[in-house]
């Protein structure tokens, strides 16, 4: 990511106050631009057929449809989408299946103030991030 590259960014929580500190956390760097929000993976579904972002930060446990379900259509409809999963979920299960999946990136609410920047970096790099808690 270079400082003049905007990177168009969807947040889907559930929780408002997830998105709110997400969204702080981002503003710290002024390229990462939050477009819009969803509270569940159909509204981000929704949202992502008038808008493409270029990442979508999407929790797993959602009403209506979950993270996983969000990941896997957004994967199959929108392949240019970088998405990272934002979880408490550290059960190794659900990072194999987000794997298998294709998302880009994997880390832990916990840690989101440490992982979030540098989970971005890699996958604007190309490359997959996990958290290092799940390795």
């Amino acid at each position: 990511m270079s400082p003049k590259d905007q990177v168009k960014i969807i947040l889907a929580d559930d929780h408002a106050m997830v998105r709110r500190g997400i969204k702080k956390i981002l503003q710290e760097k002024p390229e990462l631009i939050v477009t819009d929000e969803a509270s569940d993976g159909q509204e981000l579904l929704e949202k992502l057929e008038t808008v493409t972002p270029d990442l979508v930060i999407v929790d797993i446990s959602m009403p209506r449809m979950g993270g996983m379900e969000a990941a896997a259509q957004i994967k199959r409809l929108h392949p240019g989408v970088k998405i990272l999963i934002l979880t408490m979920h550290r059960d190794k299960e659900f990072l194999e299946k987000a794997m298998e999946i294709g998302v880009d990136g994997y880390i832990l609410k916990e840690k989101m103030d440490v992982d979030l920047h540098r989970a971005m970096e890699y996958i604007f790099a190309g490359k997959t991030y996990t958290s290092p808690l799940l390795r």
